[in-house]
């Protein structure tokens, strides 16, 4: 009996990590688009801002018995937005090589945050025009990797464009500052000079 006990025990925690694991690993937004099925989320979950990755998305025809359905990476592509911006990153999906019905679209998430895919064109005679948004009961959102790096931290592109703009200020600054003492300087030869005259 104990015996039995202790495997029950073992096996629950087995089956807790796995869950939890997968739950976080697996984070993707299953929907019906006309009479399709999509699942979608990033490539590599967690998402991590500064790393490749990339949209993935799975098509099925639940009414196939959720036959993979084959053949969009000719008629759909799909718009990727960052947090708040207007502008979208326009990319192809491809299929993925000995995975039929999956697709994925190839990017580099270069900030932490929401992230939002909109699906364009045409699934066999569908039309498709679908929004998919990260967040809570959908797929993760990008992460930073701030919490990652060991033993030093390695500044984000933000921060490297932050100091670039610090800099280039600094050096606007010592340009004036040149310039007003090229002049300073040139007043006083000419004062001096205008002085040797008298």
């Amino acid at each position: 009996m104990r015996r039995v006990v202790n495997v029950a025990a073992a096996f629950a925690v087995v089956a807790t990590s796995i869950f939890a694991f997968s739950g976080t690993a697996y984070a993707h937004e299953r929907r019906n688009v006309g009479p399709y099925q999509f699942v979608v989320g990033f490539l590599g979950e967690p998402a991590f801002a500064g790393q490749v990755n990339g949209v993935d998305l799975t098509i099925t025809d639940p009414r196939s018995n959720n036959k993979p359905v084959e053949g969009v990476e000719k008629t759909l592509t799909v718009d990727v937005f960052a947090g708040g911006l207007a502008r979208a990153l326009s990319l192809p999906v491809r299929s993925r090589f000995g995975l039929p019905g999956k697709y994925a679209a190839d990017f580099v998430p270069t900030r932490a945050g929401a992230f939002t895919f909109v699906f364009r064109g045409k699934v066999e005679s569908t039309d498709v025009n679908e929004k998919f948004e990260s967040g809570p009961g959908r797929f993760n959102d990008v992460e930073s990797t701030d919490k990652l790096q060991f033993p030093d931290k390695v500044p984000s592109g933000a921060d490297l464009s932050n100091r670039l703009a610090d800099l280039q200020s600094g050096i606007d600054q010592l340009r004036i500052l040149a310039i007003a003492a090229i002049a300073l300087g040139a007043s006083s030869i000419a004062l001096s000079i205008t002085r040797a005259r008298r």
